[in-house]
């Protein structure tokens, strides 16, 4: 999962978010049409074709949320929260929170994602052509027509072809594209197995992954690939999509076979019952010589009266200074518990996996009516799966955190 960014709004509840990779992209996408406005339009001014082509690059990137936004939508609609949408340096994301109930539902919520792209892209295209007029439909020099475009014509006919070739390269079945998705729910369907699915759909990815890079470095060294023409920027680009898909299948993979190791796995058996905890009105340099010195844990619940009152952590800690520990209370910092995240003790340890790994945090609490019964690590969890992985499967799956 990608952590950091801006967070720019909701849309139907969902958050979006903008990563800081996204900023390099959008700037190479500005360039690149700014360079194809100049040479397709030479007259326009310098500041007509960067922004239109800083216009073109958003309206594009606003495209690949719609693209998101379907595949979230459906996803709500199958009952599966959504956490947010990210827009970052291969297009966007939704940070769906947990695997499809089925097959069918997988299939769903990844068809409409390239659906959306391709009928967009028909829509604005028509539009496009609507706007050049029928005088241009028998010119034999489609570049001597592109070139007496008008800029909203010109931003339109560019929009509508990249919405229909994002669909269509979405549709690629190299898992977890959505072409890959679908090809999952597919072999779901046929097997009724969603770890032996997602292993073959990600054997598909792994191949088209290596024939991208090769592609890409074939290309470096001046080969025409079909499609993609040849140069080293495009190469090197296309080298980049194919490690980063292949890197994303093989965890897409690993996801699967962690979730199927904890399922049904509640927290009470993996979490720390005999957690160390501090009263709140107890001082930092207390907390440091008393608790921290003399194990290894990262944050403490803070007790008042035989209750939960918050969460104190080494980073809570880090931020006082140092002269200032005596006379710093445990309440003064931490983390109150009306801002805790919680998990109950009945909880799937494989719901409480990614509840840590989204919240970034390495410890939960774990709070049976109102009392605190333990808390659960992220290491404990990692134990668990590191005694499990190879026993359970034999594949020589390592487990991830995150």
């Amino acid at each position: 999962m990608m952590r950091g960014g801006l967070h720019i709004g909701r849309i139907f509840g969902i958050g979006i978010e903008v990563d800081w990779s996204w900023f390099f992209i959008f700037l190479l996408v500005t360039w690149n049409l700014a360079i194809g406005f100049a040479q397709l339009h030479p007259a326009w001014g310098a500041g007509i074709r960067w922004s239109l082509a800083a216009l073109a690059a958003l309206l594009f990137f606003a495209s690949v949320l719609a693209h998101e936004l379907a595949h979230s939508l459906v996803a709500k609609l199958q009952g599966i929260p959504v956490r947010n949408i990210t827009l970052f340096l291969f297009g966007g994301v939704s940070n769906i929170q947990r695997e499809p109930p089925s097959p069918r539902a997988e299939f769903l919520i990844t068809i409409v994602g390239p659906l959306t792209s391709i009928v967009l892209g028909l829509l604005i295209s028509w539009l496009a052509a609507l706007s050049v007029g029928q005088q241009a439909i028998n010119v034999t020099n489609p570049m001597a027509v592109a070139s007496q475009l008008t800029p909203t014509a010109t931003i339109l006919l560019w929009l509508g072809s990249i919405n229909i070739i994002l669909g269509l390269f979405n549709l690629i079945p190299g898992f977890p594209l959505d072409g890959g998705r679908i090809l999952r729910s597919i072999l779901w369907a046929g097997t009724d197995n969603l770890r032996q699915a997602t292993r073959w759909a990600s054997w598909v990815g792994q191949t088209i992954a290596w024939l991208l890079i090769i592609a890409g470095i074939a290309m470096v060294f001046g080969a025409q690939i079909p499609f993609f023409g040849t140069g080293f920027i495009g190469g090197i680009w296309l080298a980049f999509i194919g490690w980063f898909l292949s890197s994303a299948s093989n965890q897409s993979y690993q996801q699967v076979v962690v979730h199927d190791i904890l399922a049904d796995v509640p927290v009470a058996r993996l979490m720390r019952k005999d957690a160390p905890t501090v009263p709140a009105n107890e001082s930092i340099a207390d907390v440091v010589h008393n608790h921290i010195m003399g194990t290894d844990d990262h944050a403490f619940p803070v007790m008042e009266d035989d209750q939960l009152v918050g969460l104190i952590t080494l980073d809570d800690i880090r931020k006082v200074a140092r002269g200032e520990w005596e006379t710093t209370s445990v309440r003064a910092v931490m983390t109150p518990r009306d801002r805790l995240i919680v998990a109950p003790p009945e909880e799937d340890a494989a719901d409480a996996l990614t509840m840590l790994a989204q919240r970034d945090i390495r410890q939960v609490p774990v709070v049976d009516h109102g009392h605190l019964v333990g808390v659960l690590r992220r290491r404990d969890i990692i134990r668990w799966l590191q005694l499990h992985t190879e026993e359970t499967f034999g594949d020589g799956v390592h487990p991830v955190a995150s």
